[in-house]
């Protein structure tokens, strides 16, 4: 039987020159917080400048607030709630990459709502309290392709603390207006393109390996698959082949309504582990370290056979006829972006530490789990993160 459900406010504005638009929106609100990251690419490329010319022609006023990191930590959510407040900003504009788009979502909550983020938090420490109002609008600019956060109204926040990295969100909290512009992605370094392709690459797999895997989901994945791993090496190699990098940002787009649709699995559950306690480990490099065992586990239970199938003709070996081809596009993938030789001992793992992140991840997306298509206990997934170790 055919069932799922899908309901996204998000007025979503994709293509080159996007941004250009944005001045003629009518926008949620009078005074924006424009959250961009603690780096210097949004600055120096111009892109706040742009935006902030193109609120102001909409006739919002706005106040910057640029500390917001690679894997977004706790503590400085609560520093931009609170800056909000001060500054009375009644909606969020978003210009970033997932990391910032991630915060948007945590930093709308926090501006109405009472105490500490992790009060609101499921999942490992977290206090699984619901949220009592609703919170910011967003605007959401994208500027990496990886996340499709853009999409939908969840994030995933680190606390230093307690060593947990773990989603939060909310459909409320999901975006009203999103901009994809691939013109504002051309200067993104190439090993980060590639690391942040295979994060949208990987939410489409998970989505196709889930147990909850509808038609609707895997039309859309498919789609995007293809679009990535034709198209992912090219924008590696010149960032400024702006066909590459409009296939890699609709296949970002994309993973954001199938991450709707149908949930991820236990490999993201299994990163977000590792970065959690190595913090330093970009999200994107450490799905890449694990993807190979992740995926063989499956293919040796026979979990979804007919998935890999699928998945391997969409990323270029369309005489597929084996779950192993699957493998094969992925390492000629990994290959051809640069990133075959990542190993978790250059951001400090160790070997010893295998079943603490298996129980990490259990601890803070367990869920996760529960869409993978066959068991994975917690020996199997330490047993994956040992077979992946260099």
């Amino acid at each position: 039987m055919m069932s799922f459900n899908f309901s996204n406010p998000t007025n979503l504005y994709f293509g080159s020159g996007s941004l250009n638009r944005l001045g003629s929106l009518k926008l949620p609100g009078k005074k924006a917080l424009v959250l961009i990251s603690n780096g210097k690419s949004t600055k120096a490329n111009g892109y706040l400048d742009r935006t902030l010319a193109e609120l102001k022609k909409a006739g919002a006023e706005t106040v910057v607030f640029d500390k917001i990191m690679e894997n977004p930590v706790k503590d400085v959510i609560m520093e931009g709630a609170a800056f909000a407040r001060e500054n009375e900003c009644d909606f969020i504009v978003a210009l970033g990459g997932g990391a910032v788009i991630d915060a948007s979502s945590a930093i709308a909550a926090m501006v109405t709502n009472q105490g500490d983020l992790w009060d609101y938090v499921f999942g490992g420490t977290g206090k699984c309290q619901p949220l009592s109002n609703a919170g910011l609008p967003i605007v959401a600019i994208a500027t990496t392709s990886g996340t499709g956060s853009e999409m939908n109204g969840f994030g995933v926040i680190s606390n230093l603390e307690t060593k947990e990295k773990i989603g939060f969100g909310n459909p409320s909290l999901t975006p009203v207006i999103a901009i994809v512009d691939p013109e504002l992605m051309q200067t993104v370094p190439a090993k980060y393109t590639a690391y942040q392709g295979f994060d949208a690459l990987f939410h489409n797999t998970e989505v196709m390996m889930s147990k909850g895997i509808n038609k609707l989901s895997e039309t859309i994945a498919l789609c995007a698959i293809e679009s990535i791993a034709e198209y992912l090496p090219r924008a590696v190699k010149n960032g400024k082949d702006l066909e590459a990098r409009e296939q890699i940002a609709y296949g970002s787009t994309m993973a954001g309504i199938t991450m709707q649709l149908t949930s991820t699995t236990a490999q993201h559950s299994m990163e977000h582990s590792m970065s959690a306690y190595h913090h330093n480990l970009p999200h994107g490099a450490g799905l890449i370290m694990i993807s190979k065992a992740f995926a063989e586990f499956f293919i040796e239970k026979h979990a979804c056979d007919e998935q890999f199938i699928k998945m391997a003709k969409a990323m270029g070996i369309h005489q597929a006829d084996k779950p192993q081809d699957f493998i094969t596009a992925l390492l000629q993938l990994q290959e051809a972006c640069g990133v075959a030789d990542l190993k978790m001992s250059d951001y400090g793992i160790t070997i010893d530490e295998a079943m603490t992140l298996a129980k990490g991840a259990r601890s803070m997306q367990g869920g996760l789990f529960e869409a993978n298509p066959c068991e994975m206990t917690d020996e199997d997934c330490a047993g994956i993160f040992e077979k992946s170790y260099r």
